[in-house]
């Protein structure tokens, strides 16, 4: 009776196969000789969790070869979950200056996308362009300092100077203040 019991409980280790490697032909006398071969083990059990044993046993076996077989469709579904979940978001969700950045009549110089000049004849694209790339300031008297700006085009800035403020450089403005990604 033992002999039997180890038998069925071996046949769905017998049966998975491990990744890379061939599958061996056995026949029932060997796998029977196997079990009949391996440490008696005392089972003091009820019939019902000799049943489980066995199905457990078979369950896992057809499940690991489930697997074994279906490694792509199984990595594609993981790889899917992953990017699915949320992460940790990065995203500053309050900005108590978000006014300058083109909401207002009042411009930063240090955080604003150029886009936000649009609102100053004459500003946009060259002279936002040079404030965007160059910075951060200290002060709006700073771009004044900008190398390449000329008289025509600081006599612009002199104009709207009273619509520009300087506030500290955010690192999540002040890298987007050329590009941003929004196009019209």
């Amino acid at each position: 009776m033992r002999a039997i019991l180890l038998a069925v409980l071996a046949l769905p280790a017998v049966a998975y196969v491990t990744p890379g490697t061939t599958p061996e032909r056995h026949t029932a006398p060997e796998v029977f000789a196997a079990a009949r071969d391996m440490p008696q083990v005392q089972l003091e059990a009820e019939e019902n969790s000799i049943g489980a044993l066995v199905a457990g046993g078979f369950g896992l076996g057809a499940l690991l070869g489930w697997m074994n077989s279906r490694k792509q469709q199984l990595a594609s579904s993981a790889a899917a979950v992953a990017v699915a979940l949320p992460g940790a978001a990065n995203a500053m969700v309050d900005y108590d200056n978000i006014q300058y950045l083109g909401g207002s009549d009042k411009v930063d110089i240090n955080n604003a996308n150029i886009q936000a000049y649009r609102q100053f004849p004459g500003m946009f694209p060259t002279i936002a362009g040079l404030i965007g790339t160059h910075g951060p300031y200290k002060q709006v008297s700073d771009i004044y300092n900008i190398p390449g700006m000329e008289d025509k085009l600081k006599n612009i800035v002199k104009k709207y100077e009273g619509n520009l403020v300087c506030l500290p450089a955010n690192p999540a403005y002040f890298i987007d203040r050329i590009n941003n990604g929004n196009y019209r």
